[in-house]
């Protein structure tokens, strides 16, 4: 028997410029950040010059946040992600304790209380990575138990109860939504079965209603949206205006910083509006560029999880990139009418301190989830395991690719019997 045909490993590669992380990622990153500073200038210069009468004032507060954002994911991509298991309790107590802080001292705006310092300082932004944070700990300390209903369906209801009804008495049902969504999602990954998925599907659709039906705002979207499913001039203004501004665009835009319906028309343009922005400066092609650039940070996110060394680094990234992936759909969903209105910013490029340096954080965790270090060995297939098998038999040895099984901490198939994602009909 030669050594070509045994069981080997191989250094892992070196990624692409030398880099230990995941390159193609960070350079999505960038291009999401270069894009959004454009934008965010092209629709704020002349809202900064009637405010403060600088047209730049505005965009130079952008570029402070940026420079922390970029500091706090350099740091967290540096920190080990296994450290989130210390501080995970820790920074849910702060954050359930800030979302109360919020309700009593939180500055009011739009008929919302849910900032402070003006605004600048949005808890429930933190709330959405800290809760995933927690989760992902939560659930890979629980193991095969989450099936069982006592450690798994009820603690994990509890769990995100708290803190999506918190942050619904702000009232702010867009970010409630997606912490429940992304939540239910990360439960999904880490092996819940088909009962306890229908369970919550049914327990989360029945208590949207109920939060629709009570809030005025949300009967007020709902109806929009209907209306505006069978005629859109009976939509809501932004989703008219929005649609306006994609007409305007056409296939290659009116060009940079030439929109009309930032002037006035469009509310929150250089927010939950960019995206129409977008599409009436850059038209068809730029919101191409844009969701392509968000498709490929969504496939890198779901590889780095794959590719993770074990279930706490695949769930942790399952659930970052599902949470980032969702922002970006939804709001490209609601500005072409295609989901009733909700608040949610498009990341990276939407103005906002607080949205933009959590998602940078969130950024930084993906990035040290993806590190490989140089002296680590991945498993090389072997040449022929049908002669390796035979002469393992007759040495009365059985073959068995123990490396592969081994690292595949998080393996989406059945190939080395793993049965960690959920299955229709399937419980272990």
């Amino acid at each position: 028997m030669t050594t070509a045909e045994l069981p080997q490993t191989q250094p892992v590669r070196k990624k692409a410029f030398g880099l230990p992380v995941d390159t193609i990622l960070l350079v999505t990153i960038g291009g999401l950040l270069a894009f959004g500073l454009m934008m965010v200038y092209s629709s704020t210069f002349d809202w900064s010059y009637r405010l403060h009468g600088d047209p730049s004032t505005i965009f130079l507060r952008q570029i402070r946040w940026l420079a922390l954002g970029l500091v706090l994911m350099i740091l967290t991509a540096r920190l080990p992600y296994p450290w989130w298991r210390r501080l995970a309790v820790l920074m849910m107590v702060g954050v359930i304790g800030a979302l109360g802080l919020v309700l009593l001292f939180g500055s009011e705006t739009f008929n919302a209380q849910r900032s402070f310092i003006n605004g600048s300082v949005q808890p429930s932004e933190l709330a959405k990575l800290v809760t995933i944070i927690y989760l992902a700990v939560w659930l890979d300390s629980k193991g095969e138990k989450i099936r069982e209903m006592g450690y798994g369906f009820v603690p994990f209801g509890v769990i995100v109860g708290v803190v999506a009804g918190l942050i619904l008495l702000q009232p702010d049902l867009s970010a409630a939504a997606t912490i429940v969504l992304v939540a239910t999602l990360m439960f999904f990954i880490s092996g819940a079965d088909l009962l306890q998925m229908g369970a919550v599907t049914a327990i989360g659709a029945a208590s949207a209603l109920v939060v629709v039906q009570l809030s005025a705002t949300g009967r007020q979207r709902l109806a929009d949206y209907l209306l505006g499913m069978q005629d859109i001039t009976q939509a809501s203004w932004h989703v008219q205006q929005a649609a306006i501004a994609f007409v305007n665009g056409g296939v290659f835009g009116r060009g940079l910083g030439e929109s009309h319906q930032k002037f006035g028309f469009l509310p929150t343009p250089h927010t939950d509006s960019i995206f129409a922005i977008i599409g009436e400066e850059l038209g068809l092609i730029g919101c191409l560029f844009v969701v392509g650039l968000f498709v490929t940070l969504v496939w890198r996110g779901f590889k780095i999880a794959a590719q993770a060394k074990d279930p706490l680094g695949a769930i942790l990234a399952a659930g970052l990139t599902c949470w980032v992936g969702l922002e970006a759909l939804i709001n490209i969903a609601v500005m072409v009418g295609a989901m009733p209105f909700a608040g949610n910013t498009l990341p990276f490029i939407s103005y906002g301190g607080s949205s933009l340096v959590v998602t940078l954080m969130a950024m930084g965790i993906l990035l040290s989830i993806s590190r490989r270090e140089a002296t680590e060995t991945i498993p090389r297939k072997t040449r022929n395991t049908g002669v390796l098998r035979e002469q393992l038999a007759g040495r009365g040895r059985t073959y068995r690719p123990r490396a592969a099984a081994e690292n595949a901490s998080f393996d989406l198939s059945r190939r080395y019997g793993r049965g960690r994602v959920s299955r229709p009909g399937r419980r272990q």
